[in-house]
């Protein structure tokens, strides 16, 4: 049998190194253009015991920290990227008296509608530093729907005027790559672009963890964050 053409063998060979103990993973090929999947988990605080309707997460706050409850994490890739388009507007709804989602990460410069779904008035608002402002009262079906645009990064906790046990958080980051763990911490962030990034997972307001990961070909890399010290 003939030897294939010279232009049909593969051009370079894969090869892997470790960059830190079991937290990551290099794959290298000259020349092509990286489209690179990272995955992996990251460890998660335990539920707390104040019961939660099933498939529904609350926020929750103790001695000032914020967060989900059941635990969820946002993993996202923080470095230089690209000036891209204006983020498409996302929702997030007041529905049972509850905001949902509770938890949305989103892009600086998205614009963020609030549609009321419930028979009975609502007045969100937020005191946050990265972006403060308030609503007003209105119904359901209101038109044009109450919405706020994200110009600054930051953690920004809302609630509702009327409904003091109604919480969310909007986590702004300066990146488009970014996505919500399952419940379990495991996350897969897909066509991300060749370079030298930190890889971040906000677990509340006082704990994000870190890791350096260098991206440089097509492939997959795996990541596990180690556990939190006890």
């Amino acid at each position: 049998m003939n030897a294939p053409p010279l232009a049909a063998r593969p051009r370079s060979r894969w090869w892997r190194r470790a960059i830190l103990p079991a937290a990551l993973l290099v794959l290298t090929s000259p020349g092509a253009r990286a489209q690179v999947t990272i995955e992996g988990r990251i460890a998660l605080p335990k539920t707390r015991t104040t019961p939660v309707v099933t498939q529904r997460y609350e926020i929750v706050t103790k001695g000032g920290v914020f967060s989900t409850n059941p635990p969820l994490a946002v993993v996202y890739l923080e470095g230089s990227f690209p000036k891209s388009a204006t983020p498409a507007a996302v929702q997030m709804t007041q529905k049972d008296l509850s905001f949902q989602p509770s938890l949305l990460p989103l892009q600086v410069g998205a614009r963020v509608e609030f549609p009321n779904l419930d028979d009975t008035y609502h007045n969100i608002f937020s005191f946050s530093p990265a972006k403060r402002f308030d609503l007003g009262r209105y119904r359901a079906n209101e038109t044009p729907v109450p919405s706020v645009v994200f110009e600054v990064p930051g953690l920004v906790t809302l609630r509702c005027d009327i409904h003091e046990h109604m919480r969310a958080l909007i986590l702004v980051l300066d990146t488009p790559h970014f996505v919500i763990t399952d419940p379990e911490g495991n996350f897969r962030l897909t066509g991300l672009p060749a370079g030298r990034y930190t890889l971040k997972a906000w677990v509340d307001s006082k704990t994000t963890r870190e890791l350096p990961v260098e991206l440089t070909a097509q492939g997959s890399l795996r990541v596990e964050f180690p556990a939190v010290p006890k």
